[in-house]
């Protein structure tokens, strides 16, 4: 696949190198010369340039690119315009970093198609684990829901996902269950399937449904 990441700070210099190292062909876009410079050793082509001028963009060929990742850090109204113009240019899927939730309704309403919040996923992560110690890890997305990773408290350990009945009980679903013996992931698992102590459930649902869960 084809990515621009457009702001090369902490997050958008890691979203660019992972995607690089995954074999995908990745553009890196930033005003900064010293940024761009580092960026051409974890990138297959890095541009000097300020991206809130939509001439600029176009004149790249960013409507070429599956996805555009726009991570400007404190600059909201570059990010802002830069959204509207990849929007108007037609790119297929822009993905915007938000840094508060205004700024979010901004990016969606000028035309991204996904916001993320790094801070503050990050906060509610360290927030969950530190205050339920089930939770091994966390995935938020969006409105209230959020996909967990919890070891299984000791009344499940020997039941079924049958007998547990976790989308009835409680409103969540078992997609996925890591097993550490043997090591393997079961992904829609069946109704059959019978926990053990080693296992490591991964579930979606609503926060604070996964919560009572986690607390039962």
């Amino acid at each position: 696949m084809k990515f621009a990441v457009i702001g090369l700070g902490s997050f958008g210099s890691n979203v660019a190198k992972t995607l690089y190292e995954r074999g995908h062909e990745v553009l890196a876009v930033d005003r900064d010369k010293a940024k761009v410079e580092a960026a051409k050793d974890y990138t297959s082509h890095a541009v000097h340039m300020d991206s809130a001028d939509k001439e600029n963009l176009e004149a790249l060929g960013i409507k070429d690119m599956d996805v555009v990742i726009v991570s400007l850090g404190p600059e909201m109204e570059a990010s802002i315009l830069t959204v509207l113009y990849l929007h108007e240019l037609g790119v297929r899927r822009v993905v915007a970093k938000a840094l508060t939730e205004d700024h979010a309704k901004i990016l969606e309403a000028v035309g991204a198609n996904e916001v993320i919040y790094p801070e503050k996923d990050m906060a509610i992560r360290i927030a969950l684990k530190l205050t339920s110690p089930n939770i091994l890890e966390c995935l938020p997305l969006s409105s209230g829901i959020s996909i967990q990773e919890i070891a299984p408290p000791e009344k499940f350990i020997g039941k079924s996902l049958r007998e547990l009945d976790l989308r009835n009980k409680f409103g969540v679903q078992v997609i996925a269950i890591r097993e550490l013996i043997p090591e393997r992931t079961v992904y829609i698992p069946k109704a059959d399937f019978v926990i053990k102590d080693s296992d490591i459930l991964v579930v979606m649902g609503e926060e604070e449904k996964l919560e009572k869960l986690v607390k039962h």
